[in-house]
């Protein structure tokens, strides 16, 4: 490292087409502070460089994985092109192509390519010569100078920003959780393959039942297919056929979730309920599922930063972010280590509180005690349910009925939170832009990720209870004026409900950007994370230890991304051997 200005704490790496790496000291303000210097790989680059503070790189999702493997650590990163989707969003241009060579061509006006899609694969697949690369540059631009240029066209645009030190630390957050997704699905989760065999046997019986179905399905199918007649030939996994059935016996449903099920009286709605369980849990988790992700003792998952329209985490492939409670009977930690479970429970509103400023909630998140129960005793009248039901439909949008009525009480206690989320509407159905409070922009109409979830309210499976995201039903059919409206609410319902699970999602990168570093160094493992639970694999004398570094960076996290309020950001911690012993 002669002749490299040891004061630089910032450096930007390149990878060329031949596999070397160039890299190149940065200043303060991001620019060059010394020569382009050419190593043999990035691995060598950055091992070679243990003192440096930031890299600034091109995607680690696309790099990490080889400094892990090579066991070169990093303490923070810029990921370039994850800070150019925040940005094209804040811009009004969600959606657009974010890879560097798209960047690169925005800043010279010339055509941008598209981004190559992601492809998902079990832990046991083997790279594909087929496989898509990263997008490359135009031929004969150098990879520094493409790299260099677009991040300094990103810091311009950070300055422009509606509140550029909030973005920089939007930027900053999830460029840590890209290391962390990464690290992560090298660790992956502790699993017991033995035990989750055991488990599928004592609830689906043997594998191989008929029908192509394990023994318990095919049980369950001809009881349904009974409770509708003789000679009646039903195929639950088939909502349509189910629905005929339903049709045939004189009772009209609109779907058949289970929530819709159960206000029926009929013969076939406990099996079938039961049969739903049941087949979701041989197609999402299954001995194929087993087979495909689970390989010397470990689930590792592809997670996706950011993957779902309002920031929170997806995965690519997999389903790391639902694993039902039945099957965590298999996650075990490792003799002599513990797995430390954390929750933060009550997010939403706690959020809101924060954002909103709302004196009134903040008190009310500020205790220490139960949320909903303190918010029923100061406007419900004791009940609990309603009080839960009534502040979450407000972030959700139920403001017809019931809803109506309990918005209104809200209204007059907490003014503020109500008008916050209000306006959010108001301007998700004016079609104006909506933002997080870091900066994080709402996507436009129509380009809401799947992974956002498909309920409509408070009886949406899991909605509130699992954590699924809950953005508007699809705008009513018809054309012209009236299907305009139609969508224009349901933008704003989403938008509603988007400035509060989004603000949730940048709080949680901030979070696990902290506890990654209270981590660093020791044997801990962070394993899992979803929305507001987190999972550490440690040896069990550190756990205590572990538990107390999880709560101070949900504090810590709350402090940073809404500064100075009353509002606790608190976790609920376990520390268990399964999995399953945490709730």
């Amino acid at each position: 490292m002669t002749g490299d200005p040891v004061t630089a704490v910032r450096w930007a790496l390149a990878e060329r087409d031949d596999g070397r790496a160039q890299v190149c000291p940065l200043d303060a303000r991001g620019r060059p502070a010394g020569p382009v210097r050419t190593e043999e790989s990035a691995v060598a680059a950055v091992r070679s460089r243990p003192g440096v503070g930031r890299w600034v790189w091109r995607a680690s999702a696309s790099l990490h994985p080889r400094l892990l493997e090579a066991g070169v650590g990093v303490e923070r990163c810029y990921d370039v092109e994850t800070a150019e989707a925040l940005l094209l969003g804040h811009e009004g241009r969600a959606g657009d192509p974010r890879s560097l060579p798209a960047a690169w061509a925005r800043l010279h006006g010339l055509p941008v390519p598209q981004d190559l899609p992601a492809a998902s694969r079990g832990a046991e697949a083997e790279p594909s010569l087929f496989d898509a690369a990263p997008a490359p540059l135009p031929d004969g631009v150098d990879p520094m100078t493409a790299l260099l240029e677009v991040y300094a066209a990103q810091l311009e645009r950070t300055e422009a920003a509606e509140h550029p030190e909030r973005m920089r630390l939007l930027l900053a957050g999830e460029s840590a959780g890209t290391l962390v997704a990464v690290e992560m699905g090298r660790a992956g989760v502790p699993w017991r393959a033995d035990v989750h065999r055991e488990l599928l046997e004592e609830l689906l019986g043997e594998r191989y039942g008929g029908g192509g179905v394990p023994k318990r399905l095919a049980e369950l199918e001809e009881e349904i297919s009974a409770a509708f007649g003789p000679g009646a030939r039903v195929r639950p996994d088939l909502p349509a056929d189910v629905l005929r059935a339903f049709a045939r016996a004189g009772l009209k449903l609109s779907s058949t979730r289970a929530w819709e099920l159960r206000r029926v009286d009929h013969p076939a709605v406990e099996p079938l309920l039961r049969y739903k369980k049941l087949y979701r849990l041989w197609t999402a988790h299954g001995w194929s599922w087993l087979r495909s992700w689970v390989r010397d003792g470990r689930f590792r998952a592809e997670y996706v930063p950011g993957g779902a329209a309002s920031g929170r985490w997806t995965t690519n492939g997999g389903g790391a972010l639902q694993i039902p409670k039945v099957v965590r009977r298999a996650v075990v930690a490792d003799p002599g280590w513990r797995l430390v479970v954390a929750d933060a429970g009550q997010m939403e509103p706690r959020v809101l509180a924060a954002v909103s400023r709302d004196p009134g909630l903040m008190a009310v998140a500020g205790s220490g005690e139960d949320l909903y129960t303190l918010l029923s005793q100061r406007a419900f009248g004791g009940d609990r349910a309603q009080a839960k039901l009534a502040l979450l439909g407000a972030i959700y949008g139920q403001t017809s009925g019931d809803g109506l009525r309990n918005l209104a009480a809200l209204r007059r206690r907490f003014p503020r939170a109500i008008a916050y989320v209000d306006e959010a509407a108001r301007a998700g159905e004016e079609g104006r832009l909506v933002r997080t409070h870091l900066g994080r922009t709402c996507p436009p109409a129509g380009a809401a990720s799947e992974e956002d979830g498909g309920g409509t309210g408070p009886e949406a499976e899991g909605a509130w209870e699992g954590g699924g995201e809950t953005p508007p039903a699809p705008p009513p059919a018809g054309s012209g004026a009236s299907a305009s409206a139609g969508a224009a609410r349901a933008r704003g319902r989403f938008t509603r409900n988007f400035v509060v699970q989004g603000s949730a999602a940048d709080w949680a990168v901030l979070m696990l950007a902290s506890l990654r570093q209270e981590l660093a160094g020791s044997a801990a493992e962070l394993v899992f994370f979803q929305h507001d639970e987190v999972i550490v694999h440690c040896p069990a004398e550190d756990a205590e230890r572990v538990a107390a570094a999880i709560v101070e960076a949900g504090e810590r996290a709350g402090r940073a991304a809404f500064g100075d309020t009353p509002v606790r950001f608190a976790f609920s911690t376990a520390v268990v051997e399964c999995y399953a012993d945490a709730k």
